[in-house]
């Protein structure tokens, strides 16, 4: 049997930790782009904008898009950090694995989608700077999993899982 309650509790903890953890990326990646004097990226929103079937109509709603589109991704990525935790995947682990995770599915779902270029397009500098805002993000969500775990009283000792077979006339 799943404990639902700590995994509910995970979750919910992994969700504050994304909020925090996309905050942290949003201050790396804005002093990123003033110092290189270059836009955001466009492709997390207008990869939402495809997939959800949005048309955002100008340029003000297309910028509204983008933060609510940047803001929902972290957070919600926060979410599988905290189902790591409920797992038993330590800090030491599940920090390198949420950012596998996260950056991971960028690399594939953004070029499927055609609104960014393949990996391979790149170059060595962009994809240091992807990754680094990506590591930043991870960190700071584990760092806040972990604060938030030790102050919920489960001390993240993750889910204890108990399977029953139920047999017919047992």
């Amino acid at each position: 049997m799943v404990a639902t309650g700590d995994v509910a509790g995970a979750i919910g903890r992994g969700l504050a930790a994304g909020v925090v953890g996309t905050a942290a990326m949003t201050v790396s990646s804005t002093l990123e782009m003033k110092v290189r004097g270059r836009e955001a990226s466009s492709a997390p929103a207008a990869a939402a904008a495809k997939v959800l079937g949005v048309e955002p109509k100008s340029d003000e709603a297309k910028a509204r898009f983008a933060t609510l589109v940047h803001w929902a991704y972290g957070t919600g990525w926060g979410a599988v950090r905290g189902v790591l935790g409920a797992v038993g995947l330590g800090r030491s682990l599940a920090t390198p694995a949420h950012l596998a995770t996260v950056w991971g599915s960028e690399l594939v779902l953004l070029p499927a989608l055609g609104v960014a270029p393949p990996l391979r397009e790149w170059g060595a500098r962009e994809l240091a700077i992807d990754v680094f805002h990506h590591a930043v993000y991870a960190t700071a969500t584990g760092l806040a999993y972990g604060w938030l775990t030790s102050h919920s009283g489960d001390r993240g000792r993750g889910v204890r899982i108990r399977f029953r077979w139920a047999v017919a006339g047992s």
